[in-house]
């Protein structure tokens, strides 16, 4: 089955089961209460994060430098503020994870870890060529 399909059901499946068990320790109102505080105080770190990356990046611009680090943060800190606006416990653990500075570079050096060992292992497709003058009549 599709890797995709199955993240697209099981995630909405784990959120409902993490519901159902918060709320019945802390009660139902409590739950959502809390789902309206994490979201709300994680939008407004990840506006604060993403000032913190726009003034970096304006900073490495005037320096002349590529700001390649902060324009994959700011990414990354728009899909940690979609992860947060989405009701439910596991998305705003992982949202919250991805806007603190400490855990996304520890993110980004594994992802860069593991495309650098991929770009190393390239494929290459072996084949015959053959030079054509101009002055052949054959044509292309």
């Amino acid at each position: 089955m599709n890797t995709l399909l199955l993240i697209i059901i099981g995630i909405p499946i784990f959120e409902i089961y993490l519901f159902i068990k918060v709320g019945s320790q802390i009660g139902a109102f409590n739950t959502i209460f809390l789902i309206f505080i994490t979201a709300f105080f994680g939008i407004v770190y990840a506006r604060y994060e993403g000032f913190n990356t726009l003034k970096s990046g304006m900073s490495q611009i005037v320096k002349k430098e590529l700001p390649v680090y902060e324009i994959i943060s700011g990414a990354a800190l728009a899909f940690a503020a979609l992860l947060l606006i989405l009701p439910g416990f596991a998305t705003d653990f992982v949202g919250l994870l991805i806007i603190f500075p400490p855990t996304r570079k520890l993110i980004f050096k594994k992802v860069s870890t593991k495309q650098r060992t991929k770009a190393g292992k390239q494929d290459f497709i072996n084949g015959e060529y053959e030079d054509i003058e101009e002055e052949d009549d054959r044509k292309l």
